[in-house]
């Protein structure tokens, strides 16, 4: 494979049909697909992974890695966020994990001290330019940050390995 950083995409719960309910038997089946993805990552020599910590896909991938370095001891964890203050209006649980995530993260980055127009933008690009590889959860809907990001992987030449969320297909590789 030759690249050792991935970054991650994907959907925000509101987006999933399970919402916040990750106890629904689809959501534990596409965090048991992520983690056998990922863990097929580390094996392939992947050691960074990149988070821009929204709500959802990035909580769940970045947890899957944290969780994944008492197996792969190697395993770095990058958090990527767009300003400070990007969970401050989220609920408790929501910020909750949020922080215990950044705290076991290897790096945290922020791009801006506050919200401006496009920081969303700026940061997947940030990402996506960090990694020579894109883990995406895209149910294939228009008009969204993460179809936008898949876009932009793919325009930059990376190699891009979608996941359905519910139907959890083996993972498709574009690009490269």
């Amino acid at each position: 494979m030759g690249v050792t950083a991935c970054a991650f995409t994907g959907h925000r719960p509101h987006k999933l049909p399970w919402k916040d309910n990750e106890d629904d038997p689809r959501c534990i089946a596409l965090k048991r697909t992520l983690t056998e993805q990922i863990s097929a990552l580390a094996e392939a020599g992947v050691t960074d992974f990149f988070s821009g910590m929204a709500a959802g896909t990035d909580h769940y991938c970045a947890q899957i890695v944290l969780a994944l370095r008492k197996k792969y001891p190697a395993l770095k964890l990058h958090c990527v966020l767009p300003h400070k203050g990007q969970a401050d209006k989220w609920s408790d649980s929501a910020r909750e994990r949020y922080h215990a995530i950044l705290k076991q993260a290897d790096s945290v980055e922020y791009l801006s001290r506050a919200y401006y127009d496009g920081c969303m933008i700026d940061r997947n690009h940030r990402l996506v330019d960090s990694a020579g590889l894109l883990l995406a959860v895209y149910s294939g809907a228009r008009r969204s940050g993460t179809g936008a990001t898949i876009n932009y992987a793919r325009k930059m030449g990376r190699e891009v390995i979608v996941i359905d969320p519910i139907t959890r297909r083996s993972p498709a590789r574009m690009g490269i």
